[in-house]
C-alpha cells in the first residue's frame, strides 16, 4: 500500500512513518498543503492520512479539491479537533474518516485497512498486455487465466510498465512508482526488480518483453 501522510509535526511524522512501514506500506511524507497537493498530482496513492492544522491552513480544505477533480484516494483526517461539529463538517466535505489525537495506532491501523477494504470507482479494472491481465483492483496479474504471484515491488514495476505499454519508462518514474521517498535504495535495488520480473514473465510466456536502454529507463512491449 502506498500512503500519503500530511504532517507537519516531526515526532508525529517519525512515528507514524516508523509504524507504517513496519507494515509493508510505502509512506511519502507532505509536511503543508502546497506540498499534498504536489504529490496528488504528481502520483496515486491507496490512502491520504490528512492532519488538519498544517503552516498553509486547514487541512481538510484538500478534501473538496480532491473530489472535485474526481480524486476517490480514501482520506483520514488526523486532527486534535474532537468535537462532533468538526467531525461533521469533515465528513460532509468528503472525507471517508475522521480520528482525533492523541490515538493508538493500533486503532489508526484498523480504520486505515477498513478504507482501504472499501470498494472504490476504477476509470479502468483491466490492464492487458500480450498474455498478460493485471486486474487493478484486486492486485493480481494472470496470464491465459492462470494467476502468476508477485511481490509487491514486483507488480509495482508491472503496472507502471504495462500502462505504457510500448513507451519508455524513465528510471525515475519506476523509482517514484516502486519506492517511498525516505526508502534507502540500493544503486541496483530497481534493475533487480525488473531482472526478476522479466524472468518470470518469460518462465510463464507472458507475451511481453521487457527491454532497457541502460542509465535510461526501461519499457514493456508485446511479442504477440
Amino acid at each position: 500500500m502506498r500512503i500519503l501522510l500530511v504532517e507537519d509535526e516531526p515526532e508525529m511524522v517519525s512515528a507514524l512513518r516508523a509504524a507504517l512501514k513496519r507494515h509493508d506500506m510505502v509512506v511519502d511524507h507532505a509536511g503543508s498543503l502546497l506540498e499534498a497537493e504536489g504529490f496528488v498530482a504528481a502520483d496515486s496513492y491507496d490512502a491520504i492520512l490528512l492532519d488538519r492544522q498544517l503552516p498553509d491552513g486547514d487541512g481538510l480544505s484538500l478534501v473538496p479539491r480532491l473530489r472535485a477533480a474526481k480524486n476517490t484516494t480514501p482520506v483520514l483526517m488526523l486532527t486534535a479537533k474532537g468535537d462532533t461539529s468538526d467531525k461533521v463538517d469533515g465528513l460532509n466535505m468528503g472525507a471517508d474518516d475522521y480520528l482525533a489525537k492523541p490515538f493508538a495506532f493500533e486503532e489508526l491501523l484498523a480504520r486505515l485497512r477498513a478504507l482501504l477494504r472499501r470498494p472504490v470507482p476504477m476509470q479502468s479494472q483491466f490492464i492487458r498486455a500480450g498474455h498478460l491481465v493485471l486486474d487493478v483492483g484486486h492486485r493480481e496479474v494472470s496470464i491465459r487465466g492462470e494467476p502468476l504471484s508477485l511481490p509487491r515491488r514486483e507488480l509495482l514495476v508491472l503496472e507502471t510498465l504495462m500502462r505504457r505499454t510500448g513507451r519508455m519508462v524513465q528510471r525515475e518514474a519506476l523509482m517514484e512508482a516502486v519506492f517511498g521517498l525516505d526508502d534507502e535504495i540500493q544503486s541496483n535495488a530497481l534493475d533487480t526488480h525488473v531482472s526478476r520480473l522479466r524472468r518470470k514473465l518469460a518462465d510463464a510466456d507472458g507475451g511481453v518483453t521487457i527491454n532497457g536502454i541502460r542509465g535510461v529507463g526501461y519499457l514493456l512491449r508485446e511479442t504477440t
